[in-house]
This record gives structure tokens, sequence and C-alpha cells, in this order.
């Protein structure tokens, strides 16, 4: 398919929203490229109804295998309804929280038996596996801090009401993505300011998607933009 896929993903309060904004005003400002922005769980009618169920706890009481499996039921209609017609129309597709997840809250936090959480995942995913995912990565304790900040006087959901040592363990399966799947996953320094982590989520497309050449010397990020303007305008390989 000529589109990119690429998902953001990391704990609660890392900054994925923001980033996702950011590179998609880039790519759309500056590479004229189409972008679809969606979010996990999410993203279709049934889907979000899901979401719902999900982060509103509703579900945690029949166990991790439970959300497990309404989590790859919203992820299959979401990928049918949205992620695949637009990857299909050439689109680049931004999704803030995607398969990784799972394997981390209900595979790793939860206990839930990986062989379990990979069938699941054959079921909903398939072949519809990102191109790129990128994993931001803060200190838990100021991930919860940002979270809090962000949510103000509104409940915390499903997820973020869960004690540091959850998020502390999350982080550490999160930041063992890159580990065991370095040829799609990055880690990215989600420290500092909003324009500095975008600079690096940018650098490493460029990495990823272009050849390492398209990095050097001092205009190097306006040849970037054109290259992805083109990449978009002629549908390469999926």
């Amino acid at each position: 398919m000529p589109g990119r896929f690429i998902t953001f993903e990391g704990g609660e309060g890392v900054g994925k929203t923001t980033q996702i904004r950011l590179l998609a005003n880039r790519l759309r400002e500056k590479a004229g490229v189409e972008v679809v922005v969606t979010r996990e769980p999410g993203g279709s009618a049934r889907a979000e109804s899901l979401r719902e169920l999900i982060l509103s706890g509703a579900a945690e009481k029949y166990g991790p295998f439970a959300e497990a499996v309404l989590f790859n039921m919203a992820r299959a209609d979401h990928i049918a309804e949205l992620i695949m017609p637009s990857l299909k129309a050439g689109k680049f597709v931004l999704c803030d929280r995607f398969m990784d997840s799972t394997r981390v809250y209900q595979g790793v936090s939860g206990d839930l038996d990986p062989a379990v959480v990979q069938g699941l995942e054959q079921v909903a995913v398939g072949k519809t596996v990102p191109d790129l995912t990128l994993v931001l990565d803060i200190d838990a304790k100021t991930a919860m801090e940002r979270a809090g900040a962000r949510r103000g006087k509104a409940l915390a959901d499903r997820f973020e009401k869960e004690a540091l040592g959850i998020q502390s363990s999350r982080r550490r399966a999160f930041r063992q993505l890159p580990d065991d799947y370095p040829d799609r996953c990055v880690l990215i320094d989600a420290n500092g300011e909003a324009e500095a982590i975008a600079e690096r989520i940018w650098t490493v497309i460029a990495s990823r998607l272009f050849s390492p050449d398209m990095l050097a010397g001092d205009d190097a990020m306006a040849r970037l933009d054109k290259a992805v303007a083109e990449l978009a305008s002629t549908g390469a390989d999926h």
C-alpha cells in the first residue's frame, strides 16, 4: 500500500497527543502529505463505543483477558474502517497507541500469557503492522504529574489511576520494545520542550524512511520535506 503507518507508544502522560499533532502539521504544511490522526481504543464508531466501556473501568473486573479481547475487537474494526482505507489511499496514518499497548498493558502489566496476546493480535492486526513505532519515554513519576495536570479536576481513567509502581513497570516494558523490534520501534527521549522532541522525531522519520545521505548538509530538512512529498505522490510500496 502507498500509505505510511506510524504509531506512538508510551505510558500515561508522555506527550503522545502533542507530538502527533506537531508531526501531522509538519507533514501537511511542509511536505503536502495527507495525514489521518487517530487513536486507540477508538478511531471508528464501534471502536469508540468500546473505548468508553474500557476506559470507564467497566471491563476491569473481568480481568486482562477480557480487556485484551475488547481492545482487539476495537482494533480490528479500526483497521477495517479507517486505517486500511487510508493507507490504500496513500495517506500517512498517525495513531496514538496500537498493538504494543496491549502487549504492555494486558500482556506484561496484566500478566496475560504471551501466546494469548499474540494469538489475539494475529487475528485483529494480521499484516497491518506499523511501518514505524515511536516509543516516547520519560520518568514515570514525571509522566503521571503531567497526566494529572492535563486531566485537571476530571477523574482518572482506568489506566491513569493505577499506582506509580505499575506505571514504572510499564515504562520498563515500553523501553524494551526497541530492543525486541529494532526494525520497527525507536525510543524517543520525551524530556524537554515539545519542539525539541518534535525535532528528534522528525530526524528518526528521516533516518527510517529515507536514505542516510538525506540528513547531510544544512538543507537536510528541506530536502527531506520534499522527499516526503514525493513519496506520497508516487505511492511507494507499503
